[in-house]
């Protein structure tokens, strides 16, 4: 805005503080989204454009798209532009012609004159916010750190098929999981989800071994060397670059000089033309790969996260997300690949640095595996099984300190199901001559209960063993007596069937 001969940013001063704190909320937050949330309550200005309320500032809630405007729109950096967007008519298929606008990349500006007038911002700080922005563009295939406690969101690749992993939360735990091969189809027996605090800790681990104090002075002297050769690389490119962008020229120019009735030649020379287009766009291609790869960290970022990072990286007051920045710093990606029948999990680390290393851990059990009876225990039930009654037994597991696959001591239930499910014998408790209750009322055809009550009047002899098992003396006198008093009731009937003894428990 001009006053008096003078530019100044705006008259209004609420105008000014609302602007000015768009861009000190998005260089404190890094996200268009979190500067919405923290405008929440509060109005923003936006000036009317038309009408009778042309060029007055009105007041209203700011959207995301309006903070996209802002931080994009070099005139809050001072600079003046011309060129900036490119219209063209495009037909409808019922015919209707309309104006399409479309933005051009900075280069294809066609005016560019930088502090033109009084700014928000500088022009170094409206660059690094177009390529935070561009950073946080996921639907262009960009990862930025999120919320949430998976250390390694956005950085994890699958060994299987090389895409990347998903972040996905169950039950409060993070899992790096392979969605996208499911879902194109493309899975691999290598494909598979990962518990992330596995991964978490073994990463985490390592980076605070690399950023130890000796450790400091090789990682310093790798980054110096790997700065140097990658600017060998890039320079190498931009000369082939420029070779193979004058040999295209070249062959242009030869196809237009031919004499267009000479059709042999002038398809020698277009076929030609067309490789040396080919080969540019792939050098030119290659180029922009290695220009767009993230910038090594610099000998003071490493010096000054080397000082205290471990107190930084376990103090309380650092987020997850500042985690999750602090590990960008120096990690590019990590691969995992598990193993199925080893149950190995072999970490893959891609170091800024261009180093690569790889750490091997164990995968964590399925929960039906982690609340298996573990194998000692089981090898001691097999042992004195046969012996030792369901009380003693549990006695010993808990004696010797083992537990249960759930993490309990032993009772009589778990050594039963133990019994159960590994098929150990019962000690035998019966002495010779003597028989259990219920092979004694399937020798006699008669219902259990009725040598219950007999036993509980006192007129049957029995004697009770560990456990509590009732054992009868069956005798061939008993057995008579028991006969003739079943004879003599007319309460107690016979059974059709008779169950053998052997198979009566």
């Amino acid at each position: 805005m001009t006053t008096m001969g003078a530019r100044v940013v705006d008259l209004d001063e609420e105008v000014r503080v609302a602007v000015a704190d768009v861009f000190a909320s998005f260089a404190a937050k890094g996200s268009a989204y979190a500067v919405v949330a923290a405008f929440a309550g509060r109005r923003f200005p936006t000036r009317a454009y038309g009408g009778v309320w042309a060029g007055d500032i009105r007041w209203g809630r700011l959207t995301h798209g309006r903070v996209l405007q802002l931080l994009s729109n070099p005139s809050y950096a001072g600079a003046y532009v011309f060129g900036r967007f490119r219209s063209r008519r495009a037909v409808d298929p019922d015919g209707t012609i309309r104006i399409k606008s479309a933005e051009l990349p900075r280069e294809q500006w066609q005016v560019l004159i930088r502090d033109h007038h009084p700014a928000y911002i500088t022009w170094e700080t409206f660059l690094a916010n177009h390529k935070r922005l561009a950073a946080n563009c996921t639907c262009q295939g960009a990862r930025p750190v999120r919320e949430g406690g998976a250390l390694l969101q956005g950085t994890v690749l699958c060994g299987g098929c090389g895409r990347a992993m998903s972040t996905t939360y169950s039950g409060g735990k993070a899992i790096y999981d392979c969605t996208h091969s499911r879902s194109d189809h493309v899975t691999t027996p290598q494909c598979r989800s990962v518990l992330a605090e596995v991964v978490d800790r073994v990463v985490g681990k390592r980076l605070l071994e690399v950023l130890a104090p000796q450790e400091i002075v090789l990682a310093l002297a790798a980054a110096d060397e790997v700065t140097a050769r990658k600017a060998n690389h890039n320079r190498a490119l931009e000369l082939r670059v420029e070779r193979t962008r004058y040999e295209a020229a070249r062959a242009e120019r030869a196809f237009h000089h031919c004499d267009p009735d000479n059709r042999l030649v002038a398809r020698s020379l277009e076929r030609r033309w067309e490789e040396k287009l080919r080969e540019l766009a792939e050098v030119e291609r290659e180029l922009a790969c290695q220009m767009n790869e993230p910038a090594l960290p610099s000998r003071d970022q490493l010096e000054s996260l080397a000082a205290d990072f471990p107190h930084l990286w376990a103090a309380p007051t650092t987020s997850d997300k500042q985690r999750k920045r602090l590990l960008r710093t120096l990690i590019g990606d990590v691969t995992l690949r598990s193993e199925t029948r080893s149950m190995q999990l072999r970490i893959g680390i891609r170091w800024r640095s261009g180093a690569y290393e790889e750490l091997i851990t164990r995968r964590p059990h399925s929960a039906p595996q982690a609340r298996r009876t573990p194998q000692g225990a089981v090898e001691i039930a097999k042992q004195l099984g046969s012996d030792r009654t369901n009380a003693e037994l549990a006695t010993e597991l808990n004696r010797v300190g083992l537990k249960t696959g759930t993490g309990k001591c032993f009772n009589v239930a778990s050594i039963q199901w133990i019994r159960y499910a590994y098929d150990i014998g019962r000690p035998q408790l019966l002495a010779p001559g003597e028989l259990s209750v219920k092979q004694v009322a399937a020798r006699l055809r008669i219902a259990p209960h009725a040598l219950y009550g007999w036993i509980s009047q006192g007129q049957i002899a029995v004697r009770r063993a560990a456990g509590g098992r009732l054992c009868m003396p069956f005798t061939p006198e008993v057995e008579e007596t028991l006969r003739q008093r079943i004879a003599n009731s007319n309460r107690i009937r016979l059974r059709t069937q008779n169950v053998p003894v052997g198979d009566a428990v």
